[in-house]
């Protein structure tokens, strides 16, 4: 019996999403297209009702049709609804069980926004749409696997927001995917510090002291192996990344800056704390580039790889359950 797909969702039609999903394809993966078959260019596709009727000799498209015509590079607000509507699509599918997970392709967030989005980005859309409490964003590759504790709020926002209980939220559910969709027995989750050197004992902010500290020894005494505060200036390094199974930084680009430099092509976003898989390439829509075929595939080739990792996983433990 044939595994089911996972459905791919379009993303923003003018960018990148649609040329990479083709090379994808041609890579050898398969999945189902959720979006409007017309952006899938220079390849076969064939519109299907369902997943079911998938075949390898062309993309199984489920039509979501676009307002109007794409064109690489040019944002129109018009088909904002056709993007939103597509990963709506691919998320139903995924919890009625139709397909085995969702990865989606970048979206244009200020585009969206325009359109009435009211959601900072994917992360905390695909909350509201599967009913989860508190969704986590990881980004994995091959080099490092990092999970920001505030995600997309200024800086500013994100240093207020920052108290243990988010800490703790963040690490448990961490730590239980870790264990349930990558198999570590007692997975190591080491946490960044807020302020340069960790805060030198409270001479340089006291966040450590105060927050992050008290978050840790909670876990500890939980049986999480947490480890830190950790400078974040010299916790990337080769050796340090060594003694570790995730990185937790306080802030966005605390921890997806390391992870973007090592692996830009490579890394995967994973959101953690849903009832289904959803994985994602670690890139935007890049749309200085689109429809000229230098777009590189790596990143949603690896997510596609990375989402039936973890559905096998998932599937092998409900089975020795």
């Amino acid at each position: 019996m044939r595994a089911k797909l996972p459905a791919l969702t379009m993303g923003e039609p003018a960018g990148i999403g649609p040329e990479i999903a083709v090379a994808a394809w041609r890579a050898g993966r398969r999945f189902l297209f959720v979006g409007d078959a017309s952006v899938l260019r220079g390849a076969p596709v064939r519109e299907v009702g369902s997943a079911a009727e998938a075949g390898d000799d062309a993309i199984p498209v489920l039509r979501v049709p676009l307002a109007v015509p794409a064109v690489p590079g040019r944002l129109d607000a018009a088909n904002a609804s056709a993007v939103i509507a597509s990963i709506e699509t691919a998320v139903r599918l995924a919890m009625a069980g139709d397909v085995s997970a969702i990865v989606t392709n970048p979206i244009q967030k200020s585009v969206l926004t325009r359109a009435g989005f009211t959601h900072p980005g994917h992360t905390e859309f695909l909350a509201q749409l599967t009913g989860a409490a508190m969704p986590v964003m990881m980004l994995a590759s091959a080099e490092l696997r990092v999970v920001p504790i505030t995600i997309h709020v200024a800086l500013r926002r994100a240093i207020g927001m920052l108290d243990a209980q988010l800490i703790l939220r963040t690490a448990r559910i961490t730590e239980a995917a870790l264990r349930r969709d990558w198999g570590m027995a007692r997975p190591r989750l080491a946490f960044a510090g807020l302020n340069p050197h960790a805060g030198e004992d409270g001479t340089m902010g006291d966040e450590e002291v105060r927050i992050i500290r008290p978050a840790i020894a909670t876990l500890r005494a939980e049986g999480i192996e947490a480890l830190g505060p950790f400078p974040a200036d010299t916790m990337f390094t080769p050796a340090a990344r060594r003694g570790y199974d995730v990185a937790l930084g306080m802030y966005h680009d605390q921890v997806l800056t390391p992870i973007k430099t090592l692996d830009m092509h490579g890394g995967v976003n994973v959101t953690l704390g849903l009832p289904i898989v959803r994985t994602s390439p670690d890139h935007g829509t890049a749309l200085d580039i689109a429809g000229q075929g230098l777009a590189d595939p790596g990143s949603v080739v690896a997510a596609l790889d990375l989402a039936m990792d973890l559905v096998r996983r998932r599937e092998a433990g409900k089975i020795g359950a």
